[in-house]
Order: structure tokens, then sequence, then C-alpha cells
């Protein structure tokens, strides 16, 4: 199975395939430095492996975590350099820029709350919830 995974990502499109992007994805994150262009011997087609579908996934799954494509740059290249310090920094500033929105989230929705609660209780003049969205 793996080896057919293989198969299938040798070319670009096969890779991109395999991490569920879009090969303009790739091409893009091949330009940021984040995945490496293989050689074309010979002039041939280029060829992907496995270990590039791990990368590539590994990008996405940063991106999903928030990271930013810097951070997921020098994230690889600590994996590279066994700098575990710096990606424990690197992760904890995550989490807390995480938790920050947490708190954003939590006072927009006990605001929200609050303002349904209003309108349901208020039957005379405008809903709260529209007064409150017409001031900012």
């Amino acid at each position: 199975m793996v080896r057919d995974q293989a198969k299938k990502s040798d070319t670009i499109g096969g890779l991109a395939h395999a991490a569920g992007v879009g090969v303009e994805t790739v091409r893009y994150y091949q330009r940021r430095g984040l995945l490496a262009e293989p050689a074309r011997p010979q002039g041939e087609v280029r060829r992907y492996g496995e270990a590039d579908v791990k990368r590539l996934r590994f990008i996405r799954s940063a991106q999903a975590a928030g990271f930013t494509l810097a951070e997921i740059k020098e994230l690889l290249d600590l994996d590279a350099s066994d700098d575990r310090a710096r990606a424990r920094e690197l992760a904890r500033a995550r989490v807390a820029a995480i938790d920050d929105t947490i708190a954003r989230l939590r006072e927009a929705r006990d605001a929200l709350a609050a303002l349904a609660t209003a309108c349901a209780n208020t039957r005379a003049g405008p809903c709260p919830i529209l007064g409150a969205f017409e001031a900012k």
C-alpha cells in the first residue's frame, strides 16, 4: 500500500493528490523553501517520494494548528538541527496565541448571548441585536 502511494506520488500531481492539495500549492511551498524541488535527471519529470508526502502533510497540519509559513520553515529547519528548546518555544507561543483567540471568542459569544436574551425579553423598539451591530 505504501509502495502504491509512493508510486502515485512520483509526479508533482501525484504528490499533490497524496497530500490533498493542489499542484500550485506544492509549487508555492517550493518557492517559499518549505519543500525541495527534486532534480530533473536528463530533462525527465521530477520525481517525489514518501518523504515529500510526509513533509507536505506536516506543513498542512502545522498550518491548521495556526503556525505561519515562516514558523513552519523554522520548525522544519529545527528538526534538522534537533533544537528542541526552540521548537518548544514556538509551540508555547502558538498555544498562547490560541488561548488569546479562545478568550476573545468567549467574550464575543457571551456578548451575543446577552444580546439574544435582551432581544427575547424586549418587545418594544428595535431589536437589541440589530442595534448593537448598527452602532459599530
